[in-house]
């Protein structure tokens, strides 16, 4: 699933895929923002991608659906 967030103040945001599940990825951010801890996120090569919760200005949380790739589904 493919995961943006956006920090204020930063022009670029955060892109990254994650093999996590969307309520697992939303567990996460919701529990870091009500502790003001950061946000602590894995992605699909596990790599860590870590997120002041304060600075955060919004994340939006991809489809979990797989999609095809190639000629197979026209027929």
């Amino acid at each position: 699933m493919d995961i943006e967030i956006g920090i204020q103040n930063v022009a670029r945001t955060v892109t990254f895929t994650t093999d996590e599940a969307a309520e697992t990825v939303t567990a996460t951010i919701d529990r870091a923002l009500e502790e003001h801890k950061p946000i602590v996120l894995t992605d699909n090569k596990d790599r860590r991608i870590i997120v002041p919760a304060d600075s955060l200005g919004y994340v939006i949380v991809g489809s979990e659906q797989r999609h095809t790739v190639g000629f197979g589904n026209l027929g």
